[in-house]
């Protein structure tokens, strides 16, 4: 019990909550880069849904194991909690729903949506899911009140991402499988990081994530093979990059839900807007993607939004 509430109380300290936010979202701008360098390395190509459904649900299958062993070997309690059992039903569908947000339909929607767009413009659009949480929180949540400073900096946030969509043919238009989907994944991580508080008040976050993790990869593995999904070329480098982007969920994931369950959304949702920065800058220097200046200026008035929301909080 003595252990549960200091990590609690790490957790809720502004440095180490800064600082975990921080890390949480410099790892995830890092998956941009190594997806699309596993798609080249598996040789999984565009139109290869299945595949890359597949490559999806090995990464967070895995992710979820190591997750739920560590979960075993640290003693964590794996059944719902009292209250959550008296609704056993309710309880089960809303895990499941968030399973699917968070994992299966969140990770479809992106992988799919990567494959058919930069990484770099794909991880500065992405970022809507940082100020549509923000908004969201502040709706469902008393400790999330809607401010004149949130309104200002989610505005700020929007404009640099419609930022992204100005420019001629050669600056890329908008395109279904490519920002339609990368919108739809944003949106799906803005809903499951709201249900973040209500996967902890039925079960031990850790061990939610876990299963969340798990078992949503495994609703992508099993459609991705019946689409006749496979991974054409197994090299060392290509186990390197999934290796990579198993570690950047496991550590990530982590992190995130349970700064969730012990913060105001808001304040921890908010640093997300670190990844497109992230993002664009590794998929400029690992894929050689060109940088345009619409990238820098969306990158900065995105990060504007951080300053501006968490200006003055303590």
């Amino acid at each position: 019990m003595d252990k549960g509430i200091s990590q609690q109380s790490i957790f809720q300290r502004p440095l180490w909550a800064a600082l975990m936010a921080f890390t949480a979202a410099f790892l995830w701008g890092w998956a941009y880069p190594f997806i699309k360098l596993g798609f080249a390395e598996f040789e999984i190509t565009t139109d290869m849904t299945g595949s890359k459904m597949l490559f999806a649900g090995i990464r967070f299958f895995i992710s979820g194991v190591i997750i739920l062993s560590i979960a075993c070997f640290t003693h964590r309690s794996f059944q719902l909690k009292d209250e959550a059992r008296n609704y056993m039903l309710t309880s089960s569908l809303f895990l499941l729903v968030f399973t699917l947000l968070n994992t299966t339909l969140h990770y479809a929607a992106f992988y799919i949506g990567l494959s058919h767009s930069k990484g770099s413009r794909a991880a500065i659009l992405n970022s809507l899911s940082v100020f549509t949480l923000v908004l969201l929180a502040c709706i469902f949540f008393k400790s999330d009140k809607l401010t004149l400073r949130k309104i200002i900096g989610c505005t700020i946030g929007f404009c640099g991402i419609l930022l992204l969509n100005i420019g001629g043919e050669e600056s890329g238009a908008f395109t279904f499988l490519g920002d339609g989907m990368i919108i739809l994944n944003a949106m799906c991580g803005a809903f499951a990081g709201l249900m973040t508080r209500g996967v902890n008040k039925r079960i031990d976050v850790f061990v939610g994530t876990g299963y969340s993790l798990g078992i949503g990869g495994v609703l992508l593995m099993i459609p991705g093979l019946l689409m006749g999904g496979m991974l054409p070329n197994i090299t060392i480098l290509g186990l390197f990059y999934l290796l990579m982007l198993i570690g950047i969920s496991t550590i990530g994931f982590t992190l995130y839900n349970k700064l969730l369950t012990c913060n105001p959304v808001g304040k921890i949702a908010i640093w997300n807007s670190l990844i497109p920065v992230v993002g664009a800058v590794t998929s400029c220097l690992c894929l050689s993607e060109e940088f345009q200046w619409k990238y820098a200026l969306a990158a900065t008035m995105t990060t504007a939004g951080i300053y501006i929301i968490n200006k003055g909080k303590k």
